[in-house]
């Protein structure tokens, strides 16, 4: 796995689209470039024109998987790109109630706190996530009109 810089390929002045929100499965492929879906994920970032979002609640789960997987060199240019600016980078507390009701109301998927964030600030942010994980996230999709790339 390179140390991807996704973010640095993100223009600072973007067009007028709604953000995109990105979640954990998102991410870990964007950044590997040797994962099976980081292709088809460049793809779907690189064509939409509008910025990112990276919901605060998911960023110990990436931290986590990228850096047992690949290692800290890895991580550090995702987390430059976070404290660059590349990225918008939410704490998600106005979303907390949302998410607590999302993951009660989606138990039996079970969405959980991770995916629930992700869709608490999609839903505030236009509705639109790239994710990988398509067993929750379309469910979810199909009841709340979210848009989900790739």
């Amino acid at each position: 796995m390179g140390p991807a810089r996704v973010g640095s390929r993100v223009p600072a002045a973007r067009g007028v689209r709604e953000l995109i929100t990105l979640d954990t499965s998102a991410i870990v492929a964007l950044l590997d470039l040797a994962d099976p879906d980081h292709s088809r994920s460049l793809e779907a970032f690189d064509a939409d024109s509008g910025p990112a979002l990276v919901p605060a609640p998911i960023l110990s789960e990436v931290a986590y998987l990228v850096e047992r997987d690949h290692g800290f060199r890895a991580l550090e240019g995702f987390l430059l790109d976070l404290a660059d600016g590349s990225f918008r980078f939410e704490p998600g507390q106005e979303d907390l109630h949302r998410v607590v009701e999302l993951a009660r109301r989606y138990d039996d998927l079970p969405l959980g706190f991770s995916d629930a964030a992700v869709i608490a600030c999609a839903e505030r942010h236009g509705g639109r996530v790239l994710t990988l994980d398509r067993r929750h996230f379309d469910v979810v999709a199909r009841e709340l009109g979210l848009e989900i790339l790739p």
